[in-house]
């Protein structure tokens, strides 16, 4: 019964690591490497419950093993992504105020950055709406960077599906 129930939460795991692997994939519109990830998923998904249902114990340790399989492969398959799986990053950043050192410095980085004019709350202050596309890599430094120039600027992060021309870090 521990074999059975340690096989059942070790399959589990790579199951729904390979799943979320599949999702992520498919989100990014690589659709024939999902289709191959998807069918090793469900692959592996058959036989262990196969197993599962096939056997003569009835224990709860069965259903703890699967829930707590199908828990840490989510958290293991989240974890492989972010290694493995890259992608470009939209950085839109609204400056607490106009200020041309913080540009400077952030290309001095070697981000490039488009720069418009951008007003808030309070017409009469001037703000820059500054748009950095980077590898998701780079995300860290990138905030980092931002908070010690302007502690208070407003950024928004999304992931980019397509980057054509133009210069990105």
């Amino acid at each position: 019964m521990l074999i059975l129930c340690i096989q059942i939460f070790l399959v589990r795991i790579l199951d729904v690591s390979l799943g979320t692997i599949r999702t992520i994939l498919t989100i990014k519109g690589k659709n024939v490497q999902a289709s191959l990830v998807g069918f090793f998923e469900v692959l592996v998904w058959f036989i262990i419950v196969k197993e599962a249902l096939n056997t003569d114990e009835s224990s709860l340790w069965i259903a703890i093993s699967y829930a707590g399989g199908f828990a840490t492969g989510t958290y293991i398959g989240g974890i492989i992504s972010d290694h493995f799986i890259t992608g470009n990053l939209a950085v839109q950043v609204v400056t607490s105020s106009k200020n041309d050192e913080i540009i400077k410095m952030i290309r001095s980085h070697g981000y490039g950055v488009s720069v418009i004019d951008a007003k808030g709350t309070d017409k009469k202050d001037g703000k820059y709406m500054l748009f950095i596309e980077i590898n998701k890599k780079r995300l860290s430094h990138l905030k980092n960077l931002i908070k010690t120039l302007d502690e208070r600027a407003f950024v928004v992060v999304n992931e980019t599906k397509l980057v054509e021309n133009g210069y990105f870090k």
